[in-house]
């Protein structure tokens, strides 16, 4: 079953998918927000259509590590989320994912509104990505 990873920011929601093996994060869809009771029935939607076995979420730390007004958003939307599927919800670290994401896009040329428009996804692929990694090492 697949994993979907979310980076969610005041604007927009970027998704991210992983394949059935659990192996490979894939750039999803870049959701634009619009009230958190939409927005929570968008992703629960989204990740029953998809067969998600759990949903990541990116939790911004600071870079010292401790939790500021961000990540009290994200957990209050991962709280609505849950109170709308029984899909299991977890988070990972997201500190820097953005900055690497902007990187990226830099570095191949992507400015504009397609840069706004990819950054959000390739965050979240970059969060995905490192909770798969990070679970096939503990399970060595």
């Amino acid at each position: 079953m697949k994993l979907i990873g979310l980076d969610v920011g005041t604007v927009r929601i970027g998704v991210a998918t992983s394949d059935i093996m659990q192996i490979l994060a894939t750039p999803y869809e870049t959701y634009k927000r619009r009230t958190p009771y939409l927005d929570a029935r968008y992703i629960v939607e989204l990740a029953e259509k998809l067969n998600a076995e759990k949903l990541i979420f990116g939790l911004p730390l600071k870079l010292d590590g401790t939790e500021g007004d961000r990540v009290e958003v994200v957990r209050a939307f991962a709280a609505l989320l849950a109170e709308y599927t029984d899909i299991p919800i977890d988070f990972y670290d997201e500190r820097m994912s953005t900055m690497v994401a902007y990187r990226f896009l830099g570095e191949t040329g992507t400015f504009g509104k397609k840069r706004k428009d990819a950054v959000d996804t390739l965050s979240a692929e970059i969060i995905l990505q490192g909770y798969l990694d990070r679970e096939k090492t503990q399970k060595v």
